[in-house]
Parts: structure tokens; C-alpha cells; sequence
């Protein structure tokens, strides 16, 4: 095959991948990000030894790029995300974004026997936003249910909020940035969260693990 039909190939295969990615159903894509994940912490050394670059690599690979930071965010933020600037926005989106990362590696960290169960999928095809439910199978102890509300993009699906035991992640972080964003403003939300990144970063840098 010559170079020129080879580039074809490339670029036809890449297509097509982008393609099948942005019909891909949102419990499918649910459950594939799920097993790959689960599939890498029970088989890689270094992530059960605690490797946090290792660990972090797996969630900016397989989990970060399906989810809407910015939707997130602007959730998180209510009412205050209209009256930010576009460079505040940003700044929040990215330090919400980090303290996320962190919160995913620690539970990649603790993965060992645990399986998923899928709940099956209630939803119109025509619907551009749901709610995919799962369980997180312990060897001791209940269930974990696990749920996800995504919305349609151009490019896919996406991850915009996440229910751990019936807590949504963005109600709950709705009213510590309520408090905050009260207290000292917006910047002084964004502040706060740099902290915490920073401490986060440190206590990963010294013991290996988020705390």
C-alpha cells in the first residue's frame, strides 16, 4: 500500500471513529467508559500501588474527555455564572475541573473487586438529555448507586452531573459556591478551589493519594 493510500485509510478510519462516537447511545457510552476503567485499575501495577500520575493519566484518557466542564460548572455556580467574566469563567470551570480530577483519581485508587451492574435505559430516542443508572457491586457491604444525567452534544454525549447514594455532585457543590461566591465574590470562590487543588496536589505529591 503506498503512502498516499495509506493516508486514505488514516483519515477514512478517523471518520468513521468520530462518527460512530457521536451515535454511540448514552448508556452504551456509559458503560464502556465504566469497563475500560475498571478493567485498567484491577490489571495495572502501578495504579494498585497508588501511582497518582499513572491514576491521573487514566482519567484524563478515558473519563474527562466525556464530560461538559463548563455545564458543570455554570450548574454549580446558579445564578453567579451570568454576572462572571468570560475570564473568571474560565478560571472557575478549570479549578471545578481539577478538584473533579482529584475527587476520580481517589476512587480509581480504591478499585478492587468491585463489579457494575446496569440499570436498563428509560429514555425517548428523540430525548437529548438522561439519566443512566448503575451499582457498584462490593464484596461486602450494599450496593452503590451510581447515576449520570448527560446531555447531546455535536460531538457526543456528555457527562454534566453525577449521583453518588441519591447526592447530585452539582447540588451539592451548589451551595458551598452559593456561600463562597456570598462571602467574598467570585474570585473569591475561585481562590478557595486553588487552595484546595494546591493542598490536593500536595497530599498526592507526598503520600501518593488525595485527601
Amino acid at each position: 500500500m503506498n503512502i498516499f493510500k495509506k493516508l486514505t485509510f488514516a483519515v477514512a478510519a478517523l471518520s468513521f471513529a468520530g462518527y460512530a462516537a457521536a451515535q454511540e447511545a448514552p448508556d452504551v457510552l456509559i458503560k464502556r467508559i465504566s469497563e475500560e476503567v475498571m478493567a485498567i485499575a484491577k490489571s495495572d501495577k502501578e495504579i494498585q500501588s497508588g501511582n497518582p500520575r499513572r491514576i491521573q493519566q487514566v482519567v484524563d484518557e478515558k473519563i474527562l474527555p466525556h464530560v461538559d466542564f463548563q455545564r458543570m460548572t455554570a450548574l454549580a455556580a446558579g445564578r453567579y455564572w451570568r454576572d462572571a467574566t468570560p475570564d473568571q469563567q474560565k478560571q472557575l470551570t478549570n479549578e471545578f475541573r481539577s478538584l473533579l480530577m482529584y475527587t476520580y483519581s481517589g476512587a480509581i485508587s480504591q478499585i478492587r473487586d468491585q463489579k457494575l451492574e446496569y440499570r436498563p435505559l428509560r429514555a425517548d430516542p428523540a430525548d437529548t438529555e438522561v439519566i443512566v443508572n448503575t451499582q457498584v457491586i462490593q464484596p461486602r457491604g450494599e450496593p452503590i448507586q451510581l447515576s449520570y444525567r448527560l446531555a447531546k452534544a455535536p460531538t457526543g454525549w456528555k457527562i454534566y452531573d453525577v449521583n453518588v447514594l441519591g447526592a447530585w455532585l452539582v447540588e451539592t457543590y451548589k451551595g458551598s459556591f452559593a456561600a463562597e461566591i456570598s462571602k467574598s465574590g467570585m474570585d473569591g470562590l475561585i481562590k478557595t478551589l486553588a487552595e484546595k487543588n494546591k493542598k490536593l496536589a500536595g497530599s498526592v505529591a507526598k503520600t501518593g493519594k488525595a485527601s
